[in-house]
């Protein structure tokens, strides 16, 4: 049993940041229930596919942020689905949300009538400039996605070569980091009415997330007046900080504390940088040179040498892929690579295990992803269907 089994979640979010978020609430415990549009959520069909497509009802994307979930297809706009909708809802802890500012309203279904049906609920929405019931701007209403947020929150400034041009991370950060947020502002608000009986409004958006996110670039613009920019994989206060060429790949060294600095000179065999440079203020002064001194030695090595000479006296890595961590047995040992079942394939697939653990409550993903609607009878029951069986929702658009 999860820490988090007495929760019911109804989801309405679709493609990233919605279903991330709610996937972590199902991976600790809670019963998440899916409402999808007519026709499902809009990433279902994405690739890649375990075997044939054509067999398979959801591709990775969905299967990844929607495991452990419980699917039923309404269409708001349809009056008997609006009132199964709001069946749910009497019996949920929590409703989250991403759609536009303004979109549940023209449903009438936003927090104010929702909270009519059910006084504590937790309403929560994940928007990419927020919701005027927390801080009106003209930017709400505008659509955004993971590029539009890493662009305006400063990521993407901070991010490449120096004579490079504004590079986004990665990962889609501007979904991923406002879910873990907004997750968090629901367990907040959750405790806040256990403690009161009262339920409230949680709003996260993708921009203030990456401004959160970004918050070194705001101390330092407020302390200096600077405009910090892209460094590569340096920092602006710390050195050595920073990925360097081994002779089969690379590897990042944090060696910026005296001791660390020491234990490196050491390895090199360079007892005169230690007494040139002994304080962090020389060696951020000579970066550039001191930065090539420690190229120079990595790139004699393998990434392996160079771990093996380093690790115990200096935190260093090497630079991995994917097959790297699938091969490596502490991801394993730590449940990060989760086996799940593949509707219409004849294997199973490996999702990202859950980052959070307890020592008490159990985490990680509860089963695969649904198929569309398919858990509408254990729901509804006999109020879901027509007096002749057949369901209510909409079909495809």
């Amino acid at each position: 049993m999860g820490a988090l089994e007495d929760v019911t979640v109804v989801d309405l979010t679709q493609v990233l940041a919605g279903p991330y978020c709610t996937m972590l609430l199902a991976d600790m415990g809670a019963d998440v229930v899916k409402v999808e549009r007519p026709g499902g959520d809009l990433i279902r069909p994405n690739p890649p596919f375990a075997g044939d497509g054509d067999e398979e009802p959801y591709g990775g994307y969905f299967q990844s942020v929607n495991r452990g979930k419980r699917s039923i297809e309404l269409d708001l706009g349809d009056d008997r689905d609006r009132e199964d909708f709001l069946r749910l809802v009497e019996k949920a802890d929590v409703v989250v949300e991403n759609y536009r500012a303004g979109t549940m309203e023209r449903f009438d279904l936003g927090y104010e009538t929702l909270r009519e049906h059910n006084t504590e609920l937790v309403y929560s929405s994940i928007r990419g400039f927020g919701d005027p019931r927390t801080g009106e701007t003209h930017r709400q209403g505008q659509p955004s996605f993971d590029l539009i947020a890493q662009a305006l929150g400063g990521v993407m400034e901070i991010t490449g070569e120096e004579d490079g041009p504004p590079t986004k991370v990665g990962p889609g950060i501007g979904d991923l980091f406002t879910a873990v947020l907004n997750a968090v502002g629901i367990l907040g608000a959750l405790h806040h009415r256990d403690r009161t009986g009262e339920g409230q409004y949680v709003d996260t958006a993708m921009y203030d997330a990456m401004v959160s996110m970004c918050e070194r670039t705001v101390y330092y613009y407020s302390y200096t007046d600077e405009v910090l920019t892209r460094q590569g994989n340096s920092h602006p206060t710390l050195f050595p900080y920073n990925s360097f060429e081994t002779s089969d790949g690379h590897v990042v060294v944090a060696a910026f504390s005296d001791g660390h600095w020491r234990a490196l000179c050491e390895a090199m065999d360079r007892p005169d940088l230690v007494a040139d440079y002994p304080d962090a203020g020389s060696r951020l002064r000579n970066r550039d040179a001191l930065r090539e001194e420690i190229a120079d030695w990595t790139r004699e090595h393998t990434e392996q040498a160079v771990v093996d000479a380093l690790e115990g006296e200096v935190p260093v890595a090497p630079v991995q892929d994917t097959a790297d961590i699938f091969d490596d047995p502490h991801v394993h040992e730590r449940g990060m690579l989760a086996d799940v079942e593949q509707p219409g394939a004849d294997r199973e697939v490996t999702v990202a295990g859950c980052p959070i653990k307890f020592s008490e409550t159990p985490t990680g993903p509860q089963g695969r992803a649904p198929l569309l609607d398919e858990h509408r009878d254990e729901l509804l029951g006999d109020g879901g269907e027509n007096g002749d069986g057949t369901a209510t929702a909409s079909g495809d658009d």
